[in-house]
């Protein structure tokens, strides 16, 4: 009887001890799967701003780092802006003046209507201008000795200035858009170094704080393009679908942006400097509004003087001219040394 008491406790224990085995044998692939995959979450790197990767014991509940809401660009309050001086210069005048204080990237010459680089007829203004990639805006400027852009009238003898053939030079503006502010520089290429010719005050697009620069004027740097406008009063075109007077809308000049050259510049479709609108005051006249001067009511292009676009025009138009749109000044990436030497 005992015997049999014996056989059925060894025969329960047997099954007890391999049923114990094969649970362990079951349950303990799926406890190394889970931990495999407690690894690959640990592994995976939360991003916020900048990319972290936290090492998590497999003991440790991962602590899971929110990712920072990306916050809607806004124009810089004053208080943020750097506090370092900003350059201010005018020397405009001495690319157009013909005595010894004329800038060194251009150069003075005397008008004769016969000119070995034209043959079988006399040489206009208008050749002048293209044989030495100088508009006649330019030339006018300098023969008049103001800023009369328009007469071009020209005698045997006269001198007037114009670019350099010698020299590679560039254009480089760069616009502030939290000053409503424009610096406009020229960059000699050879020696790597670019002088400050000119401050300006300028108009902007209507602040959106969906947009990076929080405004309708967008960020970057971009070229600026070969079609180019004059308008006067009286001209017509078309403006969003609809027969409008150009200067109504444009001013007299019109710049427009090519090509956006740094890799995060916002698309330059339909942007560009131009001057400030014209509108019809209280005794009928046709006058520019330069209330918009200093203010963001565009919808995205740079407003500018009449006066001062004009002057702008005149120079800029036959040479490669770069426009870097930044939201402080000392973020803009200019190439080469500024002279620091004061021209008078």
């Amino acid at each position: 009887m005992k015997l049999v008491k014996f056989s059925k406790i060894f025969f329960i224990g047997t099954c007890a001890l391999f049923l114990f085995i094969l649970i362990l044998a079951v349950f303990k692939p799926q406890d190394k799967k889970r931990d495999a995959a407690d690894i690959m979450v640990q592994e995976i790197p939360i991003v916020g701003e900048e990319s972290t990767l936290q090492k998590v014991s497999k003991k440790t509940t991962p602590k899971v780092i929110e990712p920072k809401a990306e916050r809607k660009a806004s124009i810089l309050p004053s208080e943020k802006l750097s506090n370092t001086p900003l350059p201010d210069a005018n020397l405009i005048h001495k690319l157009f003046v013909t005595d010894a204080s004329k800038l060194p990237i251009v150069k003075t010459i005397t008008y004769t209507s016969r000119v070995p680089w034209l043959e079988d007829r006399c040489a206009w203004l208008a050749d002048y201008a293209a044989h030495h990639h100088t508009s006649r805006h330019f030339i006018a400027r300098s023969l008049n000795g103001n800023p009369d852009y328009f007469t071009q009238k020209v005698s045997h003898g006269d001198e007037f200035n114009v670019f350099r053939e010698d020299k590679e030079i560039e254009f480089h503006i760069v616009v502030d858009l939290s000053r409503c502010k424009m610096w406009f520089y020229y960059y000699d290429v050879e020696e790597g170094k670019r002088l400050l010719l000119k401050t300006y005050s300028v108009g902007l697009g209507r602040k959106n704080l969906e947009r990076r620069s929080g405004l309708l004027t967008p960020l970057g740097c971009y070229r600026l393009g070969e079609n180019v406008a004059i308008y006067k009063p009286g001209m017509m075109g078309y403006f969003q679908e609809q027969k409008v007077e150009m200067i109504r809308v444009f001013g007299t000049r019109w710049i427009p942006f090519a090509a956006a050259v740094s890799l995060d510049a916002d698309s330059p479709r339909g942007y560009g400097i131009h001057g400030t609108p014209w509108k019809v005051d209280a005794k009928g006249n046709l006058v520019e509004d330069t209330s918009h001067i200093h203010q963001y009511k565009s919808d995205g292009c740079i407003r500018m003087k009449a006066e001062d676009v004009e002057e702008l025009f005149a120079i800029v138009i036959t040479k490669p001219t770069f426009v870097h749109t930044v939201k402080d000044f000392y973020d803009a990436k200019l190439p080469g040394v500024e002279e620091n030497k004061k021209i008078d």
